[in-house]
């Protein structure tokens, strides 16, 4: 089986990999997107600093939402586990992506055991037009709504009730929820950056604050993306920094808006991309003569790439070390059908240790 292009041309994986590299070297402004494990997230920041490259995550807008909400806001959470065994009143804000349904829906049929009262309320935040993830048992989660308003707008309105403040819409079944929470002795706050709005997240922290002036609540961060989140935990403890981070001057700058590497390809400021993927890779919107090199899982060079690169999927193909959001940390995971298909990791590495000592950084 192929498993390396250059062009449409097949190849030696050797040989693809020092292609690979020659461009690297000669790149002037690289940037990198990642959607992978954890070994292949620091193999990627490793050869990134080595030719000055910046590097996003894949689905960037949401990993870089909820990161700014640590960064810049803070916020008050708590583990999945804790989350199962005290939460006595549970709130969906939002729309949650569909990794974590089946996970709500545990929470749907079980109760919590360490909790005063052995029975768990479930609410939902958002539009009423908003789809919420399927309860057990027929059970329906009550709706905490402002009409058609945003759910930023939905947040303020059910914080300023109640705090007592007047709104010019109220939230449906407000006084449902206000009794509840009266009564909870641990209320739990389920959120996702994945289709939510950065002050929506913030207003979201205010109301988990007010309400730990009387008594205890706190989130619980779903996140938009596993490899995502996985990535940025990566990405902070090898540089001090989350995604959207570039070595451009030869040590690592954190800038959210500068180093998105999706407004970095439409402005025509990069001119290499280097995309590592299990997935399908879609190749971008682009202004220049940008070079392409696509590590991915597929069985054909993908298109309009220089060099393409198959890779096997994290905990399918090979072994891999993932974040898993069931228990709020990192885990290993086996490989459930074993193939030859390299890791990402290996992958990179390969290409890393072919790129030249002598290669310039960009300015």
């Amino acid at each position: 089986m192929a498993v390396a292009w250059i062009g449409n041309r097949e190849t030696l994986i050797e040989r693809a990999a020092a292609h690979a590299a020659a461009l690297l070297g000669s790149s002037r402004c690289p940037v990198f997107s990642l959607d992978t494990d954890i070994h292949g997230t620091r193999a990627a920041i490793a050869l990134a600093e080595r030719v000055g490259a910046a590097y996003d995550h894949a689905e960037g807008a949401a990993v870089s939402r909820e990161v700014a909400l640590f960064t810049d806001k803070g916020a008050m959470t708590v583990a999945p586990g804790e989350t199962r065994r005290r939460a006595d009143v549970v709130v969906i804000v939002g729309e949650l992506p569909q990794i974590h349904h089946q996970f709500v829906g545990e929470l749907s049929a079980t109760v919590p055991d360490l909790a005063a009262k052995n029975q768990r309320e479930i609410f939902v935040v958002g539009s009423n037009e908003m789809s919420a993830p399927p309860l057990s048992s027929g059970r329906t989660a009550t709706l905490l709504s402002c009409g058609e308003a945003g759910l930023g707008a939905t947040l303020a309105a059910l914080r300023a009730q109640w705090r007592g403040r007047q709104t010019s819409q109220p939230v449906s079944n407000f006084e449902d929820f206000a009794k509840a929470l009266e009564a909870a002795h641990f209320p739990v706050f389920l959120f996702s950056g994945d289709s939510t709005e950065g002050l929506a997240l913030e207003m979201l922290q205010g109301l988990i604050t007010d309400l730990n002036r009387k008594s205890r609540a706190s989130g619980l961060h779903l996140p938009a993306s596993e490899n995502g989140w996985g990535s940025a935990l990566a990405s902070t403890w090898m540089t001090g920094f989350p995604p959207r981070t570039g070595f451009a001057r030869g040590f690592p700058e954190f800038d959210p808006w500068r180093y998105d590497v999706a407004r970095m390809i439409a402005a025509g400021e990069a001119d290499l991309h280097l995309t590592i993927s299990s997935s399908i890779v879609q190749p971008q919107k682009k202004r220049n003569r940008m070079a392409l090199i696509a590590l991915a899982k597929t069985q054909q060079p993908v298109a309009g790439a220089a060099v393409t690169i198959a890779i096997g999927e994290a905990g399918v193909d090979h072994q891999a070390v993932v974040y898993s959001s069931r228990t709020g940390s990192l885990r290993s995971l086996d490989a459930r059908a074993a193939s030859e298909l390299p890791s990402a990791a290996t992958v990179i590495r390969l290409v890393a240790s072919r790129v030249s000592a002598e290669a310039a950084l960009p300015c």
